[in-house]
């Protein structure tokens, strides 16, 4: 099936299909949460980027952690401008399914964040999740400031022995600074909300292995 194309290497900028200038249109308000679901956000909140496979059991991971403002779902980390799912789908984008959490880091700490993000998926299996297969499931981090960035090398590096010792292998997690954020079409938004179909696949979950949170502290 189309949707499951298996192309497992990332396309060039000149081989990545080119994408579009109108933005995909997505509702006003977040599903579940009631906030809105674009910006402009509250002053002192952030935003944090992630790629776990199918981005629909991810966003709602964030959207149930108390702190986090607004989630939605989108695609990162490749070139092509504003995709639809279907070209994402195709491995022509070099886009990865992600999810943009919204939060308030007064009340929830982005380690805490990259906790839940370590803990419900593998980012050891390179351009897949288990069964979804291609280079739109890898596992990303896609960060928005410095310290982001620094927080999440620190991260990896304190649950790569935890990993190890499980018995899997490196983790293959692409760390890089975002560059551009585009939205999923609206019916991806929310997706297993009770609203919309709450027995939705989802292929998200604990993978067993408990991730180490407060080690930002190692890169000072």
């Amino acid at each position: 099936m189309f949707l499951r194309h298996k192309k497992l290497d990332l396309p060039t900028p000149d081989q990545a299909l080119p994408g579009r200038l109108l933005e995909m249109p997505v509702a006003d308000k977040h599903t579940v949460l009631g906030t809105p679901l674009k910006g402009p956000w509250p002053a002192g909140f952030e935003v944090a980027v992630f790629g776990m496979g199918c981005f629909w059991g991810a966003e709602r991971i964030f959207w149930q952690m108390p702190g986090v403002y607004s989630t939605s779902v989108g695609y990162a980390g490749g070139f092509t401008t504003n995709p639809t799912y279907e070209e994402a789908c195709s491995g022509a984008t070099g886009h990865a399914e992600v999810v943009q959490v919204v939060y308030d880091p007064a009340k929830v700490g982005y380690d805490q964040l990259l906790k839940a993000f370590w803990e419900n998926h593998d980012p050891t299996q390179g351009m897949r999740q288990g069964n979804d297969v291609g280079t739109q499931y890898r596992s990303a981090i896609y960060t928005t400031t410095d310290e982001q960035a620094q927080v999440a090398q620190a991260t990896l590096a304190a649950f790569q022995p935890i990993v190890t010792a499980a018995g899997h292998g490196e983790i293959t997690t692409e760390i890089k600074p975002l560059t551009k954020y585009y939205y999923a079409e609206d019916y991806h938004q929310q997706y297993l909300s009770d609203a919309k179909n709450p027995g939705g696949y989802c292929g998200i979950g604990w993978n067993g292995m408990s991730c180490p949170v407060g080690v930002a502290g190692l890169t000072e």
